[in-house]
C-alpha cells in the first residue's frame, strides 16, 4: 500500500515538474500589464518639472493638460528672485465668466490654470510685481460625444462659480459656466458624487469597476488638473455617495458582496491609512422584508443612495430608495432616531419610528435621493416621486413630477416648509438619480437629472431599462423663492455641485498613493494539480477572452453562455488556486432573478473576474478551465 502511495506521489510530482519545465522551455509570456494611472502621472510630472528653473515670468513654461485627463487646464511654471504672489486672469466672455486668482507668495511658481475654453486660443493674463504678461493657451476640440446645454435661461444675478456634473448616461464629468460653456472636464470615467473637500481637492469615484453594473473599486482625491493624490480602495467598493467628516475621515456607501445583498452597508475609513474603522450593516438595523415598493428586490432591498453625518446630533441620515424612507440613526449606538416616509407595508413594531405629518400641503417623498441635514436642522432631499405610491401606479408618469423639498422635523413630527418642482409638471419628472444642494439660506440648486421619454411619452423607469428616444436633465438655481438660472441638457446627470475653481490654488508634486485594500479574492479550491491541459489560441477569439494585470489585481473577461462552467487556475506548484467565473449579470447574488434575454441566451454575456493581489505572492501560470477542459494560455502573472 505504501509503495502505491509513493508511486502516485512521484507521478504527481513528475507531472507538475514537467509543466514547469515545459513552461520554461516554451518561454511563457507575462500577462499584459496596464500601467497604473499613478505611475503614468508620476512619469508625466517628472518630465515637465525637470527644467523648471530656466523659466521666468516673462517667458514661463506652459504645460497644457499636464496629467492627460483634464484637457481644459494647464500648469504655468517659472521662478522669481524674490517671494512674489502672482495673479492670473483667465479671460472669459464676460465679467461673470472671467476668472482671477492671486497665488501664495513663492520663489518657485507652479500655477494651475483652470477654466480654459475648448478649441480656443485662450487669453491668460499673468501679473507679477505689477508687470502683466499676456499668455495664449490653445486648447483642443471637445470629443464628438460631448454634451452641451440645449437651453440656458438666466433670470437673476448669478455668481461666477461653475456647475459641476457627473454623468449617468452619455457624457463626461464636467463643469459649465453660467453661459453654459464647458470650462473643465475629465476624460476618465469618474461617476457618482462629486464634491469639494475641506482641502480644496475634488473627491470622485475611482475609474475602475469592482462589480457590475456600477460598483467602483473606491474613491479618488484629485485636483482640477487631474492629479490624483490618493486612491482609496475598499473590499465592497463604492457607490452613490460619500461624506467627509470634520476629522477628514470618510463615510462611504459600500457593499458586502459576501452577504448576497447590495447597497446596505456603510463604512468609515481612516483618511490617512484607508483602513475601515467602523462598519454599519443596515440589515441589523432595518428589516429587509418590510416597506417594499415596486423596485425592491431580494438582493437590493434598501438601495441606499446618500450618506450624511450631522455633528450636532451625532447621527447619520440615509436614503433607502427601495423602501421610500429617509432614516436617521445615532452614530454611536446605531439606534433608529426617526424615519420619514409613507408607513404603508411597515409592521407595528417599526411604525413608532415614523414621523407624524403636520401642517398644510404635506406630501411624502418616494424613491428619493440626496438626503441631507441643513445647518438649521431641516431635512433637504430630492423627491423623485415614483408613482406617488408604494404599491400600485397611482400617478402616471405624464401626470407626475419630481421636486426638491425641505422638511422640518420636531418632536417626532414633520412639516413640509418648502418645495420646488411640482409646478413644473412632468417635464421635471425624474424616476431615478438627481440631486439637491444647499448654497446658503434660501439659495438652492435642484437637479432633475433622470428625465426620459419612450415613444414620445414620459418614461416611468430609469433610462437604462427602456429603449428611450430622448434624455433630459434640468438644473434650476433658486434664490429667495425665485428661479435665477435654468440649464437643460440632452442627457441624464447623476449629481451636481456649484463650486469655485480656486478654493485651493496650491500645487503639490509627488507620487500619488493607493490606500486601503479590496481584500483577498475568495478561491473555490486550493492546490489543484494541473495534470492534463491543451493549447488552443482560438479560445481567445471564441470567447472574446481578455486577460491583463492592473497594479493590484488580475482581470479576466470573456463572453460566455449561462450554462458554461468557467474557472481560472493560478498554478504555482504548491500555491495553486482556482477561482470561479460566475456567468451572471449579478455575480454577487444568488442569481435567483438573473434573467437572460433571447439574444443573451444565444450569444452569451460579457463577464469579468477580478483576482486581487492580497494573499498571492510570486509567479503563477494561468490556465482557463471551460466546461471541463483546461486550456494552457502560455501566460503567467507575477505578484
Amino acid at each position: 500500500m505504501k509503495a502505491t502511495y509513493k508511486l502516485i506521489l512521484l507521478i504527481i510530482i513528475a507531472c507538475t515538474a514537467s509543466i514547469l519545465i515545459y513552461h520554461f522551455v516554451d518561454k511563457v509570456e507575462p500577462v499584459k500589464e496596464i500601467e497604473d494611472i499613478l505611475v503614468t502621472q508620476n512619469k508625466k510630472e517628472l518630465s515637465f518639472l525637470s527644467d523648471s528653473s530656466s523659466y521666468t515670468a516673462e517667458n514661463p513654461k506652459i504645460v497644457l493638460n499636464p496629467y492627460d485627463i483634464s484637457p481644459l487646464t494647464a500648469l504655468v511654471i517659472f521662478e522669481t528672485k524674490d517671494l512674489t504672489a502672482p495673479t492670473i486672469t483667465v479671460v472669459g466672455k464676460d465679467e461673470k465668466t472671467t476668472i482671477t486668482n492671486t497665488f501664495t507668495p513663492s520663489k518657485k511658481h507652479f500655477l494651475p490654470i483652470y477654466g480654459l475654453y475648448p478649441d480656443t486660443k485662450n487669453e491668460v493674463l499673468l501679473t507679477v510685481n505689477g508687470v502683466t504678461t499676456k499668455l495664449f493657451i490653445q486648447t483642443e476640440k471637445l470629443p464628438n460625444d460631448f454634451v452641451l446645454p440645449s437651453k440656458v435661461e438666466k433670470t437673476g444675478e448669478i455668481s461666477n462659480e461653475f456647475y459641476f456634473f457627473t454623468p449617468s448616461s452619455k457624457g463626461y464629468t464636467a463643469a459649465y459656466d453660467n453661459n453654459g460653456d464647458v470650462r473643465w472636464y475629465l476624460t476618465e470615467n469618474f461617476i457618482w458624487d462629486i464634491q469639494k473637500l475641506q482641502n480644496g481637492h475634488l473627491l470622485l469615484s475611482s475609474n475602475r469597476l469592482i462589480n457590475p453594473p456600477y460598483y467602483m473599486t473606491g474613491l479618488m482625491e484629485m485636483d482640477l488638473l487631474g492629479k490624483i493624490y490618493f486612491e482609496y480602495t475598499l473590499p465592497g467598493g463604492y457607490h452613490h455617495d460619500v461624506y467627509e467628516m470634520e476629522d477628514g475621515n470618510f463615510l462611504v456607501a459600500t457593499d458586502n458582496f459576501q452577504d448576497g445583498t447590495v447597497e446596505d452597508t456603510i463604512v468609515e475609513i481612516d483618511r490617512t491609512t484607508g483602513e475601515i474603522i467602523k462598519n454599519i450593516d443596515l440589515k441589523e438595523i432595518i428589516p429587509s422584508n418590510e416597506g417594499h415598493n415596486l423596485y425592491t428586490t431580494e438582493y437590493d432591498w434598501f438601495h441606499n443612495n446618500s450618506v450624511w453625518y450631522d455633528k450636532k446630533t451625532n447621527s447619520i441620515t440615509l436614503s433607502g430608495r427601495h423602501q421610500d424612507i429617509v432614516v436617521n440613526i445615532d452614530y454611536d449606538s446605531l439606534e433608529i432616531n426617526w424615519i420619514l416616509g409613507d408607513p404603508t407595508n411597515w409592521s407595528k413594531e417599526f411604525q413608532k419610528y415614523f414621523l407624524t405629518p403636520v401642517g398644510d400641503h404635506f406630501e411624502y417623498q418616494y424613491a428619493q435621493h440626496a438626503a441631507k441635514i441643513l445647518p438649521n436642522g431641516d431635512l433637504f432631499l430630492f423627491d423623485n416621486g415614483n408613482n406617488r405610491s408604494k404599491t400600485e401606479e397611482k400617478v402616471s408618469a405624464d401626470n407626475n413630477y419630481s421636486r426638491g423639498v425641505i422638511y422640518r422635523i420636531q418632536n417626532k413630527t414633520v412639516e413640509q416648509i418648502w418645495q420646488y418642482g411640482k409646478e413644473e409638471g412632468s417635464n421635471f419628472y425624474s424616476p431615478y438619480i438627481s440631486d439637491v444642494d444647499y448654497l446658503e439660506n434660501n439659495h438652492y440648486i435642484i437637479l432633475s437629472g433622470g428625465h426620459s421619454t419612450v415613444n414620445g411619452k414620459v418614461n416611468n423607469d430609469p433610462a437604462g431599462f427602456a429603449n428611450v428616444d430622448s434624455l433630459n436633465s434640468i438644473l434650476v438655481e433658486t434664490k429667495n423663492d425665485k428661479q435665477i438660472l435654468k440649464m437643460e441638457f440632452p442627457t441624464n446627470f447623476y449629481r451636481t455641485e456649484k463650486m469655485n475653481l480656486y478654493e485651493n490654488d496650491r500645487y503639490f508634486a509627488g507620487l500619488g498613493s493607493r490606500l486601503g485594500s479590496m481584500g483577498e479574492t475568495e478561491a473555490a479550491s486550493k492546490n489543484p494539480f494541473i495534470l492534463w491541459n491543451k493549447e488552443d489560441d482560438r479560445i481567445f477569439e471564441k470567447y472574446n477572452l481578455k486577460i491583463y494585470k492592473e497594479a493590484d489585481r488580475l482581470v479576466v473577461s470573456g463572453t460566455f453562455k449561462k450554462e458554461d462552467h468557467v474557472q481560472i487556475v493560478l498554478d504555482s506548484l504548491f500555491k495553486n488556486k482556482t477561482y470561479n467565473m460566475i456567468i451572471s449579470k449579478k455575480p454577487y447574488t444568488a442569481m435567483c432573478v438573473d434573467i437572460f434575454n433571447e439574444e443573451e441566451n444565444k450569444n452569451g454575456i460579457n463577464v469579468t473576474k477580478y483576482i486581487n493581489d492580497i494573499g498571492l505572492k510570486g509567479k503563477y501560470y494561468i490556465y482557463i478551465k471551460i466546461n471541463g477542459t483546461v486550456y494552457d494560455i502560455n501566460q503567467y502573472v507575477e505578484y
